[in-house]
């Protein structure tokens, strides 16, 4: 019934970032919230939180923000080392009314700058670290306030001079008004701008809705995603409003990823597919982090077979399952599929999953007029009400890729006959001779424990070379490399390269375009502009 209650107060309303603390705060104000760093902007609230005193922490931090001169309407950049403050700054900039634009942490400065112009002068929310990536950027210039979430700047405002602010009364925004930006991964350059709205964001909570109903009790929700990612608004609202415990993570390694599930013992963990890859080597700790795991829940790329089948059996729990969700920042879940361990060893990663009821609809269009299938991959497109409002700064970029109230994705595929999505490349990084580069990788990872990560891109002659890294950097077996790519004539010999040389996203996916190139100039003894 409560499901019902806030799924109807949400599609009236939309979800409204700034006063979702305080209602989940109203329904159950002892739910507890544990970090595994301390916050930036409030070092001493302590690592144990409870959702009654997260709702305090925002409404303060909304005060602040308005004495800062933050008003309604306005833009706000929030541009910060990773930490879970970043959240909650988020939400009391919503609070006030004003709009984040959620900037990844590992972007270099030439990008911040470039996207700060596009903003046309936001308020710029930072701390010190930041400012000194941003050395050589004019911020003074690009932002009309500078403020920085601890310590001292010149010419700008300290947050923690601000305490004790007059408290502000929650701003809601209209459903169709930009209520939060947050940006593309890059992988092809510098980022877009994504505008979501309330109703975009709110209909975004539908399809893993459903997947948190199936936990009947109130167990702990792990989760490990970026803080600035749009995902991590939409999971932290459904376990707010379920008035789940939750253990928030600040990207940790392995080892303290082990411990810290192992005493929190999360029922269900969401986590991005490159987290959830480097962690596949827990599933032999003597900790056993994943025994009282029943939900893994990996949202947007598509998921290694081997990462799924490493982990789902190193699950305690009766019938554990591994949900898989496909999209991108600009449609949200786009299709889904759930893994069970009896049958996760006959797993076609290309197979990323079906249209949920009541989510997005999915087509596939051809690309010269023949039936799209694996030979002749099809473009993807996706429809519904959850796909972003647009692009800021850029929308003919935004209308380029929406025709009838259909988005293109730029990912390539087809469908099956009964309907299930395969999803092969992505169309800009589609090689010549292979059907499918990442079904190549998943394969060749599946067969070679030793490969942390392998990558297909277009080598200095045309011809498709796979990148690999292995456990500890250690050499490959060439032997048993060219027994496990028998079935891949057209590959040439792979490159090795160490895991911290390839060139990834914020949110950990590798550039192909920049891979491609690297290899094209360590070919040439040239440079990578």
């Amino acid at each position: 019934m409560m499901g019902f209650m806030v799924d109807r107060a949400i599609s009236k309303h939309g979800l409204q970032l700034g006063s979702m603390p305080e209602m989940a705060a109203a329904k159950n104000s002892a739910t507890q919230l544990s970090l595994d760093h301390d916050l930036h902007v409030l070092p001493d609230a302590g690592r144990r939180l409870t959702v009654g005193r997260l709702a305090e922490h925002v409404d303060d931090l909304a005060g602040r923000l308005a004495a800062a001169g933050v008003r309604s309407g306005d833009t706000i950049a929030i541009y910060k080392s990773p930490n879970f403050d970043v959240w909650m700054l988020a939400s009391a900039a919503a609070r006030v009314g004003a709009v984040p634009v959620m900037l990844q942490p590992a972007l270099d400065g030439a990008t911040v700058g470039i996207l700060l112009g596009r903003l046309h002068r936001p308020h710029l929310l930072t701390d010190l670290p930041k400012l000194h990536v941003l050395a050589d950027v004019p911020v003074m210039e690009l932002a009309k306030t500078v403020i920085v979430s601890h310590g001292e700047w010149p010419g700008a405002v300290a947050l923690t001079d601000l305490a004790g602010s007059p408290r502000v009364e929650p701003v809601f925004r209209g459903l169709d008004e930009p209520a939060m930006i947050t940006h593309t991964s890059g992988t092809t350059g510098v980022p877009k701008l994504v505008v979501h709205t309330p109703r975009t964001m709110g209909v975004r909570l539908r399809p893993q809705w459903w997947l948190l109903s199936l936990m009947w009790r109130r167990d702990t929700v792990a989760i490990n995603l970026p803080f600035v990612h749009s995902r991590m608004y939409a999971a932290m609202s459904l376990v707010l409003m379920k008035a789940m415990p939750v253990l928030l993570m600040n990207n940790p390694k392995p080892d303290d990823v082990a411990g810290m599930l192992a005493a929190h013992k999360p029922t269900f963990i969401e986590a991005l597919p490159n987290a959830f890859m480097d962690w596949e080597p827990l599933a032999d700790d003597p900790r056993k982090p994943f025994a009282s795991v029943k939900y893994f829940s990996s949202t947007f790329d598509a998921i290694h077979p081997r990462t799924i089948t490493r982990l789902i059996s190193a699950s305690k729990r009766r019938v554990p399952l591994f949900f898989q969700i496909y999209g991108q920042s600009e449609v949200g879940p786009a299709v889904g599929r759930p893994y069970f361990s009896k049958s996760v060893h006959r797993t076609d990663g290309r197979c990323v999953g079906y249209p949920m009821p009541g989510c997005a609809q999915i087509r596939v269009v051809s690309r010269n007029g023949k039936r799209p299938s694996k030979a002749n991959p099809g473009s993807i497109e996706v429809r519904w009400d959850g796909i972003a409002h647009s692009y800021f700064g850029e929308p003919e970029r935004y209308e380029a890729n929406k025709h009838d109230g259909w988005w293109r994705t730029g990912d390539v595929g087809y469908r099956t006959r009964r309907g299930c999505l395969h999803m092969l490349d992505r169309e800009v990084d589609m090689v010549p001779e292979t059907s499918s580069t990442l079904e190549i990788e998943d394969l060749m990872i599946s067969r070679l424990d030793e490969l942390t990560e392998l990558v297909v891109v277009i080598g200095p002659n045309a011809e498709p070379i796979p990148v690999i890294c292995t456990d500890g950097d250690r050499p490959l077996d060439m032997e048993r490399w060219r027994t496990a790519a028998a079935d891949f004539p057209q590959l040439a010999d792979p490159v090795q390269l160490p895991q911290s040389e390839l060139p990834r996203t914020a949110t950990m996916k590798v550039r192909r375009i920049e891979l491609s190139q690297l290899l094209q100039s360590r070919a040439t003894g040239g440079h990578v502009a």
